[in-house]
């Protein structure tokens, strides 16, 4: 698989990425250390070699916790990138604290779990309300000055956060949502990562699934699934975007491929686009992601799924909160 430059750092990923929030376990049934810890594992062969987590990825940091136990002495083959300022409170729910002290106990918290003395790449989680991003960011510095991570990059931050926090501290990366229906980022904040050198990597390109081909039209999400929180799960979006996916799989099918690997090879095609993080809990999952890697989409391909995105036309969406 090749590897792509991280912003202006000399560390390279791969344009698939290991997103291990799944494997916390804490919105899908059915998650076992066993499937995870070989779901990290399938990654060696398979040349994914960036992983992507964080402090608040579990109650008690189970991703990190399984991706030490997963690599063991294989730790410095992969490219570890862990997040800090989110965090649950104490009746679990998300709260944001990026507080230059809770970043840096965070932080330290991040490494005894994962069983290492750096990470390559560290990035503020999300902003604070209450706190400069520029004191976030200021912090961030000095972590990675001491040697606590190679690199610094931001998530889920406007284009000016972005700027604020690139005044204090070196941006190597950028980590928005994006995907095929959610495409704000081409508006603002991917242009300026261009025209910067700050590498982006994306989540939710599979749209929790929505996207990868796998749920059927008259699937039924439990009472207890969060994605019932999202219009584009219910409804008369959740038709139209079967409507999507069944365009696209005419297209994957005519080029041997699956949905998933269709539309991760259309993402990480996007200029700007360094990575795109999916998410998986199983081997076969990773298996299936991986194989958009090295598929470069013809021409025709390309015209057929802009075709199928502007008959969808414009998603009904709500932002993750």
């Amino acid at each position: 698989m090749e590897l792509r430059p991280l912003g202006n750092t000399d560390i390279r990923v791969s344009p698939v990425a290991l997103g291990c929030w799944p494997i916390a376990g804490m919105t899908s049934s059915g998650v076992t250390d066993e499937n995870s810890i070989a779901t990290i594992r399938a990654c060696f062969d398979l040349g994914v070699n960036h992983l992507d987590t964080a402090h608040m990825y579990g109650l008690a940091g189970e991703s990190e916790r399984l991706i030490a136990r997963a690599l063991g002495d294989r730790r410095d083959e992969m490219v570890i990138a862990t997040k800090g300022g989110l965090h649950w409170d104490a009746a679990g729910k998300q709260a944001r604290d990026a507080r230059p002290a809770t970043l840096r106990r965070q932080c330290e918290e991040s490494l005894r779990r994962l069983g290492t003395d750096r990470v390559e790449l560290y990035y503020l989680h999300a902003p604070d309300p209450n706190v400069p991003v520029g004191e976030s960011a200021g912090e961030l510095r000095r972590l990675m000055d001491e040697g606590k991570t190679r690199a610094v990059g931001a998530s889920n931050v406007t284009l000016a956060q972005l700027e604020a926090f690139a005044a204090e501290c070196p941006l190597a990366a950028y980590q928005p949502l994006y995907n095929m229906l959610q495409r704000d980022i081409e508006a603002d904040t991917l242009p300026w990562c261009r025209e910067h050198g700050v590498s982006v990597l994306v989540y939710w390109p599979l749209l929790k699934g929505l996207l990868a081909g796998r749920l059927r039209r008259d699937d039924v999400l439990p009472e207890n699934d969060n994605r019932r929180k999202y219009p584009m799960f219910l409804g008369r979006e959740w038709q139209k975007n079967h409507d999507l996916v069944d365009k696209l799989r005419e297209v994957a099918d005519a080029a041997g491929h699956t949905v998933a690997q269709l539309v991760i090879a259309w993402t990480i095609r996007q200029p700007g686009i360094t990575a795109a993080l999916c998410g998986a809990k199983r081997p076969e999952q990773i298996r299936d992601n991986a194989g958009a890697a090295g598929w470069a989409l013809t021409p025709e391909q390309v015209a057929a799924i802009d075709r199928a995105l502007a008959e969808r036309g414009t998603p009904e969406v709500v932002s993750p909160a």
